[in-house]
């Protein structure tokens, strides 16, 4: 029995910055007088792939009407709590948990607010109860009665477990209708640190949230849709310690390795194996490839690894251009983007891939009909 997604939404904050001005904030503030470490900080976010990213820091807005949240007058660098950026992520989190929710249901003809019978909510930025999860039912106001589910701290391949959920949930009941919605607001994470991880981190993630609407029944009405037709985990435990994330005192601390493309990158083939006798014919062939652009290096290793075409990847290195990384959200704005772009290609095959802490790789075959 098949499942679907209907419809795909996507939600980034109003605040922007250019990767250029970003680069140069950091050198003032971060790399002040050491020209070494300037000399750094230019070569990692001109060498990131990303041209814009998204924020709800307010701090180079002028006249914002906030104090400043990290970067204060005179160079100064303020170090918030876990506390103060908590507090933060709830403010923000169901402004922008509505925006997903209200325009799955606007961009689709066939499912309304009353379709709706689960709800899978997912970050791995931020946590408050009642939940996420609670909060998408109650400013969209869904039955009282709908399922809740919230995926929490799993990272960025997060979007695909959520998507596996759903596909279990209607594959139980085909009647069933599930809203997925993932909500990243990594920005409020920023390590003030001259760390070499830290400033790579610092380089590429940034705040979004999207959607998925997901359903037992093809509807003829929605084109295109993506047929879920099969999913695949692999955990890969040498680089467990390459990629990580926790709570400290001073906001959620990750660990991100600069060997972990190369880790991906060995150990890739393998991980997809699972999935080969379902690809036709092999996965060099593959129409698209969702992945998660974690980092440029990333894109680039999977590329010349597959010998991919640029095609096979553009919808990735668009994302990771326009957005940067999004931790579990990126991966929807990739989907939504080759769905938008495909021509209405039915037939052809997708294979989504996402990578997180573990170090794990998830992956899928869908179909665009």
């Amino acid at each position: 029995m098949s499942s679907y997604i209907q419809q795909i939404s996507t939600v980034v904050p109003d605040i922007s910055y250019r990767q250029e001005f970003l680069c140069e904030q950091m050198k003032n503030y971060v790399a002040g007088d050491d020209r070494r470490l300037k000399h750094l900080i230019h070569r990692i976010y001109h060498n990131s792939g990303i041209e814009k990213r998204h924020s709800v820091i307010p701090d180079f807005v002028p006249d914002n009407g906030e104090a400043p949240f990290y970067f204060q007058e005179g160079q100064s660098v303020n170090q918030p709590t876990t506390g103060q950026r908590n507090n933060r992520f709830t403010r923000h989190a169901n402004p922008l948990l509505e925006q997903v929710g209200q325009k799955l249901l606007k961009s689709s003809a066939d499912i309304d607010r009353t379709d709706i019978t689960h709800v899978i909510t997912v970050s791995c930025t931020g946590f408050f109860a009642p939940g996420p999860d609670l909060s998408v039912v109650r400013t969209l106001g869904l039955d009282h009665n709908t399922r809740r589910y919230n995926l929490g701290f799993m990272g960025c391949y997060a979007a695909l477990p959520a998507l596996q959920l759903a596909q279990t949930i209607c594959e139980a009941d085909p009647d069933s209708c599930v809203m997925i919605i993932c909500l990243e607001l990594c920005s409020l994470h920023f390590q003030i640190t001259q760390d070499y991880d830290n400033l790579v981190a610092a380089s590429l993630f940034a705040d979004g949230a999207a959607g998925a609407l997901v359903s037992g029944k093809s509807h003829p009405g929605t084109d295109p849709q993506l047929r879920m037709d099969h999913f695949h985990t692999t955990y890969i435990p040498e680089g467990e310690e390459d990629m990580a994330w926790s709570i400290g005192d001073s906001g959620f601390e990750m660990i991100l390795s600069s060997y972990v493309p190369k880790i991906i990158e060995s150990n890739l083939r393998q991980a997809l194996e699972p999935l080969d006798h379902k690809i036709s014919p092999d996965p060099e062939d593959v129409a698209y490839w969702g992945l998660h652009p974690g980092g440029k290096a990333i894109i680039d290793k999977l590329s010349s690894n597959f010998d991919l075409e640029p095609s096979q990847l553009s919808a990735s290195r668009e994302v990771l251009a326009d957005y940067g990384n999004m931790s579990s959200a990126t991966i929807l704005f990739v989907m939504q983007h080759i769905m938008e772009h495909s021509n209405n290609n039915s037939g052809a095959q997708l294979l989504p891939l996402a990578f997180g802490p573990g170090l794990t790789i998830e992956s899928g075959l869908f179909t665009i009909v």
